[in-house]
């Protein structure tokens, strides 16, 4: 059976046949290179993946090299690759992914690794780096989760650590040189890469372990490749790549719209948040850029929706400036402009005036934490009287829904503050009613009710954070908290959504996991295991069997605590913000102390080292360096 009769028979065939406006199709006979750009989730998951569409057009402005995609094929789809043995395709060409010479993995999510394994079982390429030849293609991973690679050490010849619109292309091209010299061995490309800086090869890495687990020490194979990566940055925002065209889904996406990246990293500095550390320096684009790339992809794609894309959206300096150049042609074409998650505390009545000229959905904002004191624990920076001025003036505006983000499991977390979590609930409905009064007396027309959505996830000790070192909650007290939470809600106009607490068990095992864990996620193949991060298919039960049967103690991971002076399974990785910075943050947050954001003051957090003079980190906003 070929791939076009499999078609007709699997649900959703949009997802496999490329073909959409926006692909690249180029010659075989004039490539150099082969690039298979993967993602471990659906289709619908990956075309809503802002990095894809860059690394995608990045790499295939290089003449020789054609990037490719591929996703993972649902379960019926792969019930009947495996019954007429069809190995996983690349949707330009049709190829199979073993006639590439690299095939990258965009890793996002700590629960899609179970899926690398199986996309790699379906392609019929060994799943270890040691099962692998000399003819077998590249194995090559990248994204956030790379920042500790350790758990998929085995798996993958090389991670690309930071970003990569600049260094792929360069990657593609040493590959390229190396080929056309005579000069290439999967060993000696390897080496080369190492050798070349934000490049990580596990197996060039020998990891030895104390008797109790935790690692003794970390020896290279090579002395000229780095005792630690740094990770590669963008240091030009405004002139690094961005498509001026994309590809079109046949087939509804999670984000079917424009998504444009304002700026990259976060001031803010949140203990518990990785993106916020790994992503810096800041480095914002001008109004000017974006309004013009913008305009473009609207021309070229005809969407209906732009989405303001960064980690912290209204602390973009020139956030004014880019709104007026948009709404003076978004009004009149009917695009919507949406914004994610916003801070309360940079939330102003002349942003809701723009956002609300046209269609908005939700107004979403992150408290966080339920008390002040446990919002200065984690470094919020955000108050009570923020977080209700930013929704009166949303109510003001005539929104009458608001969804608030919470964390469960912070470090000195207690059920006062818990209880916070219900009482800035209800603080907030009355101030939708207090606006409503004013409304009525004023004859505006009436909005009807209120809804305050709580949205709570378990807290997750990442890399790479200033709780990075801390134990997460036991399931079973995480699950108690969750419904000590649920218990106190009594009000119909407050509705509490929260996350599956075993499901934050097994991030935060694979998320501060080493290389043992490479059994674990062996044996989860063996077994069959995909699509962890689906609801249907995620099984807490399996994984604690798995574990066992290997030998692996997730309690290791995730309820121990780590001891400050311990070497850890990410410490080979230099994403730029300092050990010492993150200890001191850590030191601040058990005396309750918080720290300046970055448009305030320079924490000294040392990710200057990696900017140019475009970054914040070296322009005037930082006054570190004047001062010492």
């Amino acid at each position: 059976m070929n791939i076009d009769q499999l078609l007709k028979s699997v649900s959703k065939p949009g997802r496999y046949t490329g073909g959409e406006t926006g692909q690249t199709i180029k010659e075989k006979q004039n490539i150099k290179c082969r690039f298979a750009f993967c993602f471990p989730d659906t289709y619908e998951i990956g075309m809503s993946n802002l990095g894809i569409r860059l690394l995608y057009g990045a790499l295939n402005r290089e003449p020789d090299v054609w990037c490719e995609r591929c996703f993972a094929p649902w379960t019926d789809m792969e019930e009947a690759m495996r019954k007429y043995h069809i190995p996983l395709w690349a949707l330009e060409s049709g190829d199979p992914l073993t006639a590439f010479d690299i095939v990258a993995f965009s890793m996002g999510y700590e629960l899609s690794y179970s899926n690398v394994l199986y996309m790699l079982e379906l392609a019929g390429i060994p799943l270890t780096t040691a099962e692998r030849g000399e003819h077998d293609p590249i194995i090559l991973g990248g994204g956030c989760c790379t920042y500790n690679p350790e758990p998929l050490a085995d798996f993958f010849d090389l991670f690309s650590i930071g970003e990569g619109e600049e260094a792929l292309p360069e990657l593609s091209r040493l590959y390229i040189q190396m080929k056309e010299d005579g000069s290439y061995t999967k060993e000696a490309f390897l080496h080369a890469a190492a050798k070349r800086g934000g490049f990580y090869v596990p197996s060039f890495y020998t990891v030895q372990y104390h008797e109790d687990g935790t690692i003794a020490s970390v020896t290279k194979k090579y002395d000229d490749i780095p005792d630690r990566i740094t990770k590669r940055i963008i240091k030009d925002f405004d002139h690094s790549y961005f498509p001026e065209n994309t590809f079109m889904p046949f087939i509804d996406t999670v984000q079917d719209r424009i998504m444009l990246e304002v700026y990259r990293g976060c001031p803010r500095g949140c203990r518990f948040c990785q993106a916020g550390m790994v992503y810096r320096p800041i480095r914002e684009k001008s109004p000017d850029v974006l309004a013009r790339q913008a305009r473009c992809l609207y021309e070229n794609t005809g969407y209906e929706e732009i989405s303001l894309s960064s980690l912290s959206i209204s602390d973009y300096t020139r956030l004014p400036q880019l709104t007026e150049s948009l709404l003076s042609w978004t009004n009149d074409a009917r695009v919507n402009l949406a914004l994610p998650s916003l801070r309360a505390d940079t939330f102003t009545k002349e942003l809701m005036e723009r956002i609300s000229s046209v269609r908005t959905s939700t107004l979403t904002f992150a408290p966080e934490a339920g008390s002040q004191r446990l919002r200065d624990v984690i470094n919020k920076n955000v108050t009570e009287e923020e977080i209700l001025r930013a929704c009166n003036v949303a109510f003001a505006a005539g929104k009458n829904q608001v969804k608030l983000y919470f964390m469960i499991g912070h470090p000195t977390e207690t059920n006062e503050d818990l209880a916070g979590i219900y009482d800035l609930s209800e603080h907030v409905i009355h101030a939708f009613y207090v606006n409503k009064r004013a409304d009525k007396q004023m004859g505006k027309p009436n909005v009807g009710g209120v809804q305050v959505t709580l949205s709570v996830a378990a807290f997750v000790p990442k890399p790479f954070t200033a709780f990075q070192w801390e134990k997460q909650d036991a399931l079973e007290v995480t699950q108690e908290k969750q419904q000590y939470l649920r218990s106190i809600i009594t009000d119909r106009k407050v509705r509490y959504n929260y996350h599956d607490a075993k499901v934050g068990r097994i991030e935060a095992v694979f998320a501060r996991g080493n290389r043992k864990l490479c059994a674990a996620l062996i044996e989860a193949r063996k077994r069959g295991v995909r699509f962890d991060a689906w609801e249907e298919f995620f099984s807490y039960e399996t994984w604690l069997d798995i574990f066992a049967a290997v030998g692996v103690d997730p309690d290791f991971y995730t309820t121990r605590g780590f001891a400050e002076d311990e070497i850890l399974p990410w410490d080979i990785i230099d994403c730029g913000v300092t050990k010492e910075f993150l200890l001191r943050e850590r030191a601040k947050a058990y005396e309750t102390k918080t720290t300046k954001n970055c448009m305030e003051a320079c924490s000294a957090c040392g990710a200057d080292k990696l900017g140019g003079d475009e970054t914040w980190c070296n322009r005037s906003l930082c006054k570190y360096k004047q001062k010492n």
